[in-house]
């Protein structure tokens, strides 16, 4: 292995310890917690040594985001390729990660990141679990935008997670919603 080689993948080791001890800090004690100062602690490296693989902490919260979205998208396709019912599968996948994983759900889908959604410029990890919602929508009927009707998917899940995190809606109910949910899809 060239020296050169050996700096990548040191610098890759190090990049992921960063995320990996961002995700573990945000787990247990929420966003506002995670400074590039308590990060730089944890990891025992510099201030200096992050901003050398992060520009900020908003890229290291977009860099969770996006792992968080591959490992959302392999959830999801587990569930499915495993199922009785697609649609139910799934819906109770993503359900159950927001739950699982309630500070990096929140860096997916609540904190403000500089990530290019619902571009083709976006990390293939967010496509990947938007794929996963589309697939289950099919077959869609004629006039019925596949795209809009995914993005509707989404958000009636995400709007589930939400409400019932924020106690606004009661959690004895999520089965009953999840079920009407997914019974006014085409």
């Amino acid at each position: 292995m060239s020296g050169q080689e050996r700096r990548e993948r040191e610098r890759a080791i190090r990049e992921q310890l960063i995320v990996t001890v961002a995700r573990e800090l945000a787990e247990a004690e929420g966003w506002e917690a995670v400074t590039t100062r308590r990060l730089a602690e944890r990891v025992e490296y510099s201030q200096p040594v992050l901003y050398s693989h992060f520009k900020n902490k908003d890229a290291i919260m977009a860099a969770v985001a996006v792992e968080g979205f591959a490992e959302l998208a392999a959830q999801m396709r587990t569930a499915r390729a495993a199922a009785a019912d697609p649609r139910q599968a799934i819906a109770e996948a993503y359900l159950a990660f927001a739950a699982a994983r309630p500070a990096l759900y929140d860096a997916m889908f609540s904190q403000a990141v500089s990530l290019p959604f619902a571009t083709p410029e976006a990390p293939l990890a967010l496509h990947a679990g938007f794929d996963e919602l589309r697939v289950v929508v099919r077959p869609v009927p004629a006039g019925v935008d596949e795209g809009l009707l995914t993005e509707v998917l989404w958000a009636g899940l995400h709007g589930l997670v939400t409400l019932t995190r924020g106690g606004r809606l009661p959690a004895g109910e999520q089965e009953r919603r999840l079920a009407l949910l997914l019974s006014l899809l085409p």
